[in-house]
């Protein structure tokens, strides 16, 4: 019988900022409070990350300006790896650096082959104040480094060079996602 409650079950899925929001740019503030709201807060990120059929989500993404992400994404031995991360710190990547596919809830539809290293290690506190060391190899590790940018205002695309970051810019212009432009007399 399982004892606690599914991650995001309590929580409600918020707007997803999209590449160009402002709120995606900027480093996050340091949680001070680690209480009721930080706990809704982790809820309603998972929500979203559901609803969006993501495998991480940053407070960045829905416009709240703290460090904290949340994430469900497996590793590339398929075992899966659940958990929040407030404050988290990449404090060591290492292994070879892989080009592989990546993509970002704020960038729907559109990826690009991104360079990352294979292994990464973040430390943080869980929602409650604990502290936590989180380490990934493999899509998990892509995973933790990408989140961790989210929350230094960078979004995948600034490790993209050349003709790689020329299509994704793009496509994501083209997007149907892509804001209008605003017109005179609104």
């Amino acid at each position: 019988m399982r004892l606690r409650t599914i991650p995001g079950s309590s929580g409600r899925p918020r707007p997803l900022r999209l590449l160009g929001d402002p709120a995606l740019s900027g480093p996050g503030r340091e949680v001070t409070a680690f209480d009721g709201e930080l706990a809704a807060l982790i809820e309603d990120m998972y929500a979203t990350m559901y609803a969006a059929h993501g495998v991480g989500l940053a407070a960045h993404q829905i416009g709240v300006p703290l460090r904290v992400f949340v994430y469900d994404c497996p590793d590339d031995e398929d075992r899966r790896h659940l958990g929040h991360l407030v404050n988290p710190r990449l404090v060591e990547t290492d292994g070879p650096v892989v080009r592989g596919p990546e993509g970002c809830l704020s960038l729907p539809g559109i990826e690009a082959g991104t360079p990352r290293y294979d292994r990464a290690v973040v430390t943080g506190f869980s929602a409650s104040g604990e502290p936590r060391t989180v380490t990934g190899t493999g899509f998990f590790a892509r995973c933790l480094q990408h989140e961790c940018d989210h929350l230094d205002g960078l979004l995948y695309v600034d490790h993209l060079t050349g003709l790689r970051r020329r299509r994704v810019l793009r496509a994501a212009a083209r997007a149907p996602w892509a804001a209008e432009p605003e017109t005179s007399g609104r």
